[in-house]
């Protein structure tokens, strides 16, 4: 097939897709299909017209553009096939504070979190206590994310997330091991444990620089906890109302799993979670964009 391999875009994650994207590229070709690689920022006036002369668009996009689910609009939009989650889901699962109050209808238990627009009044606090996580409402790769230990550090943590362009979502700052769980189809792959070297959390050096991080996968923990790890993830994909392929972050309490997010096109760089959890459960890098490209086309209405 001849597949559109769209990366870049403009959000503050084009350097992760880009580099995802050089792995991707080779993978496709091993497969046996006629690659084109469209840099979205540089090219999207002419997106559609690109995506109408291939088979297939495999997208590798991270924040918005790409995980808003305009990508995804256009392409039903010109009845082009492409793997992962439709406009709809991919937005609701970047949207922290929708998809948040999704997982609660869902009966999943996330951190207590409060939403702040960009034009609230400054001198807010959380109904919860101390600490916290400050993010940025659409962002990830833990860009501009801070961990608030104090009230008087809240204001310059805010405005980080304010001065991006970006709402604020501030999150209950747990504490316990960080374990992540992705979605295959209508399969849970082994769930990761993840230990940063450096740091008080995942933050994004810890997830992009080598060995900056231990990434335990299988994670070394008990059956019970790996069952609830594949249920509660598989219970957000659905939720959310995703296709395809998802990964969903948790922190492990002493009262249980909590989960964070999820994310519907994780990262592919060459130190990614949902590459390593596929490897533990049998799949190549290679088998894994076959397996994807599967996903899409048989969703989508379309097979090679």
């Amino acid at each position: 097939m001849k597949v559109l391999l769209v990366a870049g875009g403009w959000s503050i994650e084009r350097v992760v897709s880009l580099s995802g994207a050089v792995q991707i590229e080779k993978a496709l070709a091993s497969l046996g299909h006629d690659v084109v690689v469209h840099d979205l920022s540089e090219h999207f006036p002419g997106f559609i017209t690109a995506a109408a002369a291939c088979d297939f668009v495999f997208l590798n996009l991270h924040g918005a553009p790409g995980e808003d689910g305009l990508p995804q609009a256009l392409l039903d939009a010109i009845g082009r096939p492409y793997q992962g989650s439709g406009p709809a889901g991919s937005f609701l699962a970047l949207n922290k504070a929708a998809s948040k109050q999704l997982y609660a209808a869902a009966g999943l238990d996330t951190p207590r979190w409060a939403f702040l627009p960009r034009d609230a009044a400054t001198d807010f606090t959380p109904d919860f206590p101390l600490p916290w996580f400050v993010k940025p409402n659409l962002g990830g790769s833990s860009i501009h994310m801070t961990l608030v230990r104090t009230a008087d550090e809240l204001p310059a943590a805010l405005a980080r997330v304010f001065d991006s362009g970006d709402d604020a979502l501030i999150e209950e700052g747990l504490s316990g091991p960080e374990l992540t769980c992705a979605v295959l189809g209508e399969v849970a792959l082994p769930p990761i444990l993840i230990r940063p070297k450096a740091g008080d959390f995942f933050n994004y050096a810890s997830k992009y620089e080598p060995d900056a991080a231990e990434e335990l996968c299988p994670a070394p923990v008990d059956a019970a906890v790996t069952e609830a790890l594949g249920r509660i993830s598989l219970a957000a994909h659905a939720a959310l109302g995703l296709d395809g392929y998802s990964r969903s972050d948790f922190i492990l309490t002493e009262s249980g799993l909590k989960l964070l997010e999820t994310n519907t096109l994780p990262g592919m760089t060459p130190t990614s979670l949902l590459p390593r959890s596929a490897r533990a459960a049998g799949l190549s890098f290679d088998d894994l964009i076959a397996r994807l490209m599967e996903l899409g086309l048989a969703q989508r209405g379309k097979r090679p």
